[in-house]
């Protein structure tokens, strides 16, 4: 590393304190670096592909980056054979991290030769050290050579020979994440009424129509499912009471398999006639179920406002 790019590097004390949660991702060609990207992504880091090792240093000192304007943001870097130098920088910037006490963690994929030429195959694209003349299998094993010293300091090493894209990102998640698994699906329940259209956003779409309306009653009519009468009248009722158990043990089958393959939004949508009442109610247990679950739930009425505006909107929170 030049000089000059050793001055550019340099950090202060205060500097120090602020330096964000590095993460170098680096490894063989064909290992599933993209798909780490989508899982960093995933988990609130600000990534960067393809960033020249020697960049990573002037890159820590930067102010007011996109993303994530906090200080203490998180930061996940591409570090590949996509820079031909990247060998040796990278080497030399791990060195000058460990020697300003920067907390980074190098995660280094791989995956058996086979199946990367397999990789490189189907995908037909080029191997990044595959001069004229080399075949895929040399390209491998010379970038193999290369990475030695890098994969023996690497803070992390995942396999992905036989991992699909979900595991991989579920892997990472184990790894650079706190949370629960449920954690990074984000739920959406919201009612919504049929009347003013259906809710062709939602993932789940239950029609609760079937249960007795308090519309018909005239000291509910004016009320909306968020109001204690109208709730009571939908909620502690037989019917309800045997669909919320059947309803919940339905979620219970479908939301681990949801966060199994990786799903990071999910809509649910309750229906009733006009959207005021049954669906609103039940949107609400609902909601409420789920987050004692340990998901991330918002819950919204789609139709709310209807009744008094004639126009449509969501009442969320």
């Amino acid at each position: 590393m030049s000089e000059s790019a050793t001055e550019s590097c340099s950090v202060t004390l205060e500097q120090e304190a602020s330096m964000p949660e590095l993460v170098i991702v680096t490894g063989m060609s064909g290992a599933g670096r993209t798909e780490a990207m989508h899982a960093f992504e995933d988990l609130g880091y600000f990534c960067i592909d393809n960033l020249p090792a020697s960049m990573i240093g002037d890159l820590l000192t930067l102010k007011g980056m996109p993303g994530q304007p906090d200080a203490n943001r998180k930061l996940a870097v591409v570090c590949d054979a996509r820079n031909r130098d990247f060998f040796a920088d990278l080497m030399c910037e791990i060195g000058e991290l460990k020697e300003q006490g920067v907390d980074y963690r190098l995660l280094f994929l791989d995956a058996d030769d086979d199946k990367l030429i397999a990789r490189y195959k189907s995908s037909r694209r080029r191997h990044p050290m595959c001069n004229e003349g080399m075949t895929i299998g040399q390209g491998i094993q010379q970038e193999r050579e290369l990475l030695f010293s890098i994969k023996e300091t690497a803070n992390d090493i995942i396999d992905t020979t036989d991992m699909l894209p979900q595991e991989l990102k579920k892997t990472i998640r184990s790894l650079f994440s706190e949370d629960d698994e449920r954690a990074a699906l984000t739920v959406t329940v919201y009612s919504f009424g049929f009347k003013h259209g259906a809710a062709l956003d939602a993932d789940i779409v239950m029609d609760v129509r079937f249960l007795p309306n308090p519309y018909y009653e005239p000291e509910l009519k004016t009320l909306t499912g968020l109001d204690a009468p109208v709730r009571d009248f939908v909620l502690y009722r037989k019917e309800t009471e045997e669909f919320q158990k059947k309803w919940r043990s339905l979620l219970d089958c479908v939301m681990p398999g949801y966060v199994a393959e990786g799903k990071q939004q999910l809509a649910i949508a309750i229906g009733c006639t006009g959207g005021q009442h049954r669906s609103v109610a039940l949107a609400e247990t609902t909601g409420e179920y789920l987050k004692a679950m340990g998901y991330r739930v918002s819950i919204a009425h789609r139709d709310l406002s209807l009744a008094d505006t004639g126009k449509a909107g969501r009442a969320v929170r």
